[in-house]
C-alpha cells in the first residue's frame, strides 16, 4: 500500500486524528482516488478496529477514539467523494427509540457504519415511530436502526415496525435494532430483519442485508 495510506490506516487504528487529516489531505495532494483513500485505507482499518473488538484486544474507549480520527478524514474527503461520484455502501436512518435518551451504543453503531462506507442519517434520541417512518418514505435509506437500552422502551420498536407497516414501507427497508435488554427472540418477535449485540456486528449485519 502507498505509504500515505499507510498512514491514514495507521492513525485511524492509533486514534491519531492529526496524522489522519494530514496524510489525507497528502493524499489528494498527490491525486490518490478519493475512493481509495476511503476503501483501502479509512473502511479497511475501521474493519480491523472492529475485528479486534471483537476479540477483545480493543474496548469501546479505543473504537471510540478511532472512531474520532476516521471521523475527521471523512470530513475532509467527502466533497471529493461526491465529485468522484463514489456511491455510499447503503443508507442508513438510525435513532434511539421513543421515551429513551441512551445515545452511547446508538453513536458507536453510527460511527462504525459510517466507517464501512454507509451514509447516516442520524435521527438523535426519543425517536417517535413517525420519524422513523417518515425517514425511511421515498426509498431515500435502504436500513432502519433502531436502539433501546430501557426494558421499558423496547416496545417502542415494534410500535415502529407497526407504523412502517402501516404507511406501506415496510417492505422497502431492512429494519435492525438492539442495545442492552435486546436478543435474536425478541427481533423475530417483532418482525425486524436483524439483530446485532454490539457496534461491529452490526456492521457485519448491514453489509449482510444490502448484499
Amino acid at each position: 500500500m502507498n505509504p500515505v495510506l499507510t498512514a491514514i490506516h495507521e492513525g485511524i487504528m492509533d486514534g491519531d486524528r492529526d496524522l489522519v487529516v494530514e496524510n489525507v489531505q497528502a493524499a489528494l495532494a498527490e491525486g490518490t482516488a478519493p475512493g481509495d483513500i476511503l476503501n483501502d485505507a479509512m473502511i479497511a482499518a475501521m474493519g480491523e478496529v472492529g475485528q479486534l473488538f471483537e476479540e477483545g484486544e480493543y474496548f469501546v474507549p479505543e473504537m471510540l477514539i478511532a472512531a474520532r480520527a476516521m471521523k475527521a478524514g471523512l470530513e475532509l474527503l467527502r466533497p471529493y467523494l461526491a465529485e468522484a461520484d463514489v456511491k455510499p455502501a447503503g443508507k442508513v436512518a438510525i435513532g434511539t427509540v421513543k421515551g429513551d435518551l441512551h445515545d452511547i451504543g446508538k453513536n458507536l453503531v453510527s460511527i462504525m457504519l459510517e466507517g464501512a462506507g454507509f451514509e447516516i442519517q442520524d435521527l438523535g434520541v426519543d425517536v417517535a415511530p413517525e420519524a422513523f417512518t417518515e425517514a425511511a418514505k421515498g426509498g431515500a435509506v435502504d436500513i432502519i436502526a433502531m436502539s433501546a437500552l430501557l426494558t421499558t422502551t423496547m416496545t417502542n420498536m415494534k410500535e415502529t415496525v407497526t407504523a412502517l407497516e402501516r404507511a406501506g414501507v415496510r417492505d422497502k427497508v431492512k429494519v435492525i435494532i438492539g442495545g442492552a435488554p435486546i436478543t435474536q427472540a425478541y427481533a423475530d418477535q417483532i418482525g425486524a430483519d436483524g439483530y446485532a449485540p454490539d457496534a461491529s456486528r452490526a456492521v457485519a449485519l448491514a453489509k449482510s442485508l444490502i448484499a
